[in-house]
């Protein structure tokens, strides 16, 4: 059974039974689905013309199969619901193979459909042919194919609770082409009621509120699992209430409001010996919503592996993510925010004073943030003083996507989101996200100003899809951040081969002209004084998209540049040990 919006679109015109693709784009009306992005190709045309039937549904034509599975990605971090791709066999699945991976990396519930080839062309080398289980399984938390007409409305429900359950991720489901004209004589099946998370243990909220009363030095590691829902609001109650510095994991900055007393900063490649061991001297980790990954922990140095140097507190709905990489003291596997407003409810009236901790933590933060003065290089303009622009100029108020990049180092330190302010950024360091996720965002937000924030070879990978973001005339702006290297490896590089670069430059087009030939408005910055004018224009445009190319400095996150003779080749004065503190 399914309701009455879906059933129309059950139903092919002219009365003709319904179809496989029928039942397809009726169990997306069924989960409310608004938005699809797509790379149109004939194996699902069937699907692509039930879609056409669905009131408000929102098609998006993307221009590759890679940026509209990280749009899906991007659209599902603001909605916390899955993100919806729909791709060709063959060579649009393997392009959309990116999307996938971030989902995963991300925990992301990302749903992707994949046009195949027949039924009887499976496993014989069919032509734009893949085997979905060995190219997916992987990555996927699960890929299923629908082999019979009557079982779609079953994978289909099947996939969207897969998504979300558990660590949200990405799910693959192949569509056979011959299957989705077949007649199916089931239909889609009712939403089912999204999985209901487990409460927190009364024991687990207990025993934490101890630790709690007798812990002097605590912190929380807040994840992007609190990003949805009342997450936030049950944070910053818990922070408050409780006394607790905040730290966030690694690409999840603005779970928590940056401006706060109680922000500690967010833990990511960037954060120094100093820092750390600062935080190295905390008597409580709690670690709230998120899988203590690798970048997050640094490596698994704080907290440290096996054994943290503390007890340490987990949380995350997954019982599969807890007590494997670490001895945690209590590990609770149930939703986040419910456990922090239980503890929240259970802790003593009486915490330890603990004023000295949070100004001692929250003066590091703000220090470590401190924007740069406007002081031009012989090759650019320090990143750091855009970044210290962008968050002047917008509050940390702004929608922001990032891509990746050195400039990221930058942008994440002096960019503090606050309020309304959201940071989407791919915890797979996966290069090219950054302009599909503003086009997603600027139609998943109208009315919020987006930006995004994107290095020359980020935008040389997925950035046509400014083209997507012209015919929308979305008032998205583009920030290129162009050192005419690939800045990451090129520090890796100084530090393993120092003075001998190899397939790092860029030798790069005109952006503005580039820009201006997609329709956008584009405006050029070479010096540190043409900064804020010109962010100021484009943050006072609203007609579509306007592109800022700013010529920045090949420099280290931590203070020296990559001096060259050229844009694209040359000899280096380095500072190395810097730069082994920087990459380590």
């Amino acid at each position: 059974m399914v309701d009455e919006a879906s059933a129309p679109i059950c139903e092919n015109r002219g009365g003709a039974p319904r179809t496989s693709a029928r039942t397809v784009a009726g169990t997306l009306v069924a989960h409310d689905v608004d938005r699809v992005f797509t790379v149109a190709g004939e194996s699902y045309l069937d699907v692509l013309d039930a879609l056409r039937d669905v009131p408000g549904l929102d098609i998006v034509t993307c221009r590759h199969e890679g940026s509209a599975a990280f749009m899906a990605v991007a659209d599902a971090k603001l909605t916390g619901r899955p993100g919806l791709c729909l791709v060709s066999r063959g060579p649009g699945a393997a392009n959309a193979l990116i999307g996938v991976h971030t989902a995963a990396q991300d925990a992301v519930p990302l749903l992707l459909l994949v046009g195949h080839v027949p039924r009887s062309g499976i496993g014989r080398e069919a032509f734009q042919e893949i085997d979905g289980g060995a190219v997916f399984g992987s990555l996927a938390k699960a890929v299923w194919t629908v082999h019979e007409p009557s079982t779609t409305g079953e994978v289909m429900e099947r996939a969207w609770r897969t998504a979300v359950s558990g660590t949200p991720g990405p799910v693959v489901v192949m569509l056979p082409e011959d299957v989705l004209a077949a007649p199916d004589p089931v239909g889609p099946r009712a939403a089912a009621r999204a999985p209901m998370p487990a409460a927190p243990p009364s024991d687990a909220v207990r025993r934490t509120a101890a630790l709690l009363a007798g812990a002097r030095r605590p912190v929380l590691i807040a994840g992007g699992l609190l990003a949805h829902g009342d997450g936030r609001a049950a944070l910053g109650e818990a922070s408050v209430r409780l006394g607790l510095p905040v730290l966030t994991s690694n690409k999840h900055q603005d779970v928590f409001d940056n401006r706060h007393t109680h922000y500690a900063g967010h833990l990511n490649n960037a954060v120094d010996a100093a820092r750390r061991a600062v935080l190295d001297e905390a008597d409580l980790i709690l670690a709230v919503g998120t899988r203590l990954d690798e970048v997050t922990t640094g490596r698994q140095r704080f907290p440290a592996a096996p054994v943290p140097g503390q007890p340490l507190v987990h949380v995350h709905p997954d019982p599969s993510r807890l007590a494997g990489t670490y001895a945690t003291a209590i590990a609770a596997a149930c939703d986040g925010a419910a456990f922090l407003r239980a503890l929240t409810a259970a802790a003593p009236a009486g915490m330890p004073d603990r004023a000295a901790w949070l100004r001692r933590l929250s003066a590091q933060e703000r220090e470590s943030s401190r924007a740069p003065e406007a002081s031009d290089q012989d090759d650019g303009v320090p990143f750091g003083v855009v970044a210290g622009a962008l968050d002047r100029m917008t509050g940390g108020e702004a929608l922001v996507t990032v891509d990746a990049g050195t400039f990221t180092r930058r942008l994440c330190r002096h960019l503090r989101p606050s309020g309304p302010g959201r940071l989407l950024a791919a915890c797979s360091g996966a290069m090219g996200f950054g302009v599909p996720a503003g086009v997603a965002a600027a139609l998943r937000r109208p009315g919020r100003r987006v930006i995004s924030v994107v290095g020359d070879g980020g935008f040389l990978m997925n950035g046509s899809e400014l083209a997507t973001a012209v015919a929308r005339s979305l008032p998205l702006l583009v920030v290129i951040a162009d050192n005419a290297s690939y800045g990451t490896i090129r520090l890796h590089q100084e530090r393993r081969h120092p003075g001998r670069p190899v397939a790092t430059g860029l030798a790069n087009p005109d952006f503005t002209a580039l820009a201006e030939a997609y329709g956008a408005l584009a405006l050029r910055v070479t010096d540190g004084a043409d900064v804020e004018p010109a962010l100021a224009r484009a943050l006072d445009h609203h007609d579509g998209p306007v592109v800022v190319h700013v010529r920045t400095s090949l420099e280290l996150p931590a203070g020296p540049r990559l001096r060259t003779d050229s844009r694209t080749s040359g000899t280096t004065e380095l500072r190395k040990e810097v730069c082994r503190d920087v990459l380590a």
